[in-house]
């Protein structure tokens, strides 16, 4: 068990998809895995192990911002010996480029935030993705004929801001979409030399102030979670080439 982990050794799968929020894991455990079983709910943050095609996975929330996902993806790289987390969220959409419900599969988290200087002393304002879990999101989206965007994103430190328009960060480093956890979840695997990628649903336009309900948000993101499932598998059959 870890500090807000409290799942036994052995029931955290080796590959986790990440949801902020937790409901959203309890209904994609509950509705997309074969045997899901709780295994954590400390702080109702929940987390199910189950099995999807034959391969082991974990689902869990973490929490909004990076020091939330910053915390849970640390425990569990380091305590629980997970190889790759995928983010699978929302995002909202900065240009009207991207629309509602299309897919983003983020290049690289550009965002202000001092979460990676002060947990590991790095002074970069962006990280890519890490490891191979990237390339296999977007073979897999080729062999589903699910429709994916590679592009950089920003990860806010706020949600609401004063100052209107798109922040400097995001406009000079051409970010299409903006969530609020990806830069931890990259840094993160980035000194543990783990894998981690962000895929993700535009909930909202920013510039048209369209937007998906919450109830959508939590329940109808099966594109998303189908395409993370099936990238799942993929990553499993390149840990263990």
């Amino acid at each position: 068990m870890s500090l807000h982990i409290n799942a036994l050794p052995g029931e955290i799968a080796k590959i986790v998809l990440m949801p902020g929020d937790p409901l959203r894991a309890k209904h994609i455990a509950e509705n997309m895995l074969e045997s899901p079983v709780l295994v954590s709910q400390v702080r109702n943050i929940f987390f199910y192990t189950g099995c999807f095609k034959g391969i082991k996975i974990t689902i869990g929330g973490s929490g909004m911002g990076c020091p939330s996902i910053g915390i849970y993806s640390y425990e569990l790289f380091t305590q629980y010996h997970v190889e790759c987390i995928i983010r699978i969220g929302t995002a909202g959409a900065y240009s009207t480029g991207l629309q509602l419900f299309d897919l983003v599969n983020a290049t690289s988290a550009y965002s202000e935030s001092t979460y990676a200087l002060n947990a590991h002393n790095f002074p970069e304002d962006h990280f890519e993705n890490q490891g191979k879990a990237y390339e296999l999101i977007n073979k897999t989206a080729g062999e589903l004929n699910i429709a994916v965007k590679s592009c950089n994103i920003h990860s806010s430190d706020v949600f609401y801001r004063v100052a209107e328009g798109i922040p400097k960060i995001a406009l000079e480093n051409n970010c299409l979409a903006v969530e609020m956890e990806s830069f931890a979840l990259f840094s993160n695997a980035k000194q543990l030399n783990k894998m981690a990628a962000c895929l993700l649903t535009v909930s909202d336009v920013i510039p048209t102030q369209e937007r998906i309900s919450a109830e959508e948000r939590e329940n109808s993101l099966k594109s998303m979670t189908t395409l993370a499932l099936e990238s799942a598998v993929a990553v499993d059959g390149f840990l263990n080439q």
